[in-house]
């Protein structure tokens, strides 16, 4: 039987689709076309007009918000069943490795621990992570994870991204390093 290139095309779409479409492979793809999210305009940038916003520890403290201000702060809304937030996790361990000294880190789920800490172990990941005890900022409102922010000392969100991102890029790392000395 004689094989037709467009037999063997055929057949590399269909195993490309399967691979996209299984989980684990589906992330590894969408963190290959990840890149550094965009920093806000300055004229568009949103300020924080309230910090009163409560999160329940899951593997730490529990934090009011309102001792965030006057801080740089990284807030990401995740979920463990979401392909691009597991796409973009490593980037986010590695950066909360080296800034963890110079940005509050808030990784936000609506999951509960045993499940959250399950994937962390799989993983190796050991982000601070909370749950929502009230309502957020309505200027983190967002119906999709992941969502991220990353937001100055004055309360203006410099960054907000939706969907997979590269968080670990020298863009993101030069930006928290300008706005932890500002």
């Amino acid at each position: 039987m004689k094989i037709t290139k467009k037999a063997v095309s055929n057949i590399a779409f269909v195993i490309l689709i399967g691979l996209l479409l299984y989980p684990p492979t589906k992330a590894y793809f969408i963190r290959l076309i990840s890149f550094a999210p965009s920093i806000e305009n300055t004229e568009d940038q949103q300020q924080l007009t309230s910090y009163n916003w409560y999160l329940k520890g899951l593997n730490t403290d529990d934090v009011d918000f309102n001792k965030q201000e006057n801080k740089v702060v990284f807030v990401s809304f995740w979920a463990t069943w979401c392909p691009p937030c597991i796409a973009e996790m490593p980037s986010m361990q590695k950066l909360y490795d080296d800034y963890k000294d110079k940005a509050t880190f808030l990784f936000v789920t609506n999951e509960d621990w045993a499940k959250v800490q399950k994937f962390y172990i799989d993983k190796g990941y050991n982000l601070p992570t909370y749950n929502q005890k009230t309502q957020s900022p309505e200027l983190f409102y967002s119906k999709t994870v992941p969502t991220t922010f990353i937001v100055d000392k004055k309360g203006k969100i410099v960054i907000k991204k939706t969907g997979a991102a590269n968080w670990n890029s020298d863009k993101v790392r030069k930006l928290l390093d300008k706005l932890s000395v500002e």
